[in-house]
């Protein structure tokens, strides 16, 4: 079955880590990635841009299209990006996701989500 492990950020919490804390965090997302490649689960990743690149589109007033640039007030964690996993069981995207670096550092957190349907993916 198919999951997204989806990285959980906060830009507060991110941005109080120092150099070395970051760097541990980009080696251990390689090792990762190097893990889960080997075990054949791997599917793809992307990260996404920071919150003030994007643009928040809603309806507001029952028809009203309101375009906002990003960064939102009201989020204080946002989707950083994913992995995308073939695994046997919800037991084993857990045991993934609990060995992505962000989820061992507090406030950050890794959502386990599996995918109902999917369509254009060439992979």
């Amino acid at each position: 079955m198919k999951y997204l492990l989806i990285m959980q950020i906060d830009r507060e919490i991110l941005e109080s880590l120092n150099q070395e804390e970051m760097t541990a965090i980009q080696k251990g997302h390689g090792a990762f990635m190097d893990e889960v490649k080997a075990s054949g689960e791997f599917i793809g990743t992307q990260a996404l841009a920071d919150l003030g690149q994007g643009a928040l589109i809603r309806f507001e007033d029952g028809a009203q299209q309101v375009i906002t640039d990003g960064p939102y007030a009201e989020a204080t964690e946002f989707m950083g990006g994913y992995y995308m996993v073939d695994v046997a069981s919800k037991e084993r995207a857990i045991e993934l996701a609990q060995s992505i670096p962000d989820a061992s550092i507090p406030g950050l957190a890794v959502e386990v989500r599996p995918i109902m349907f999917e369509a254009g993916f060439d992979f």
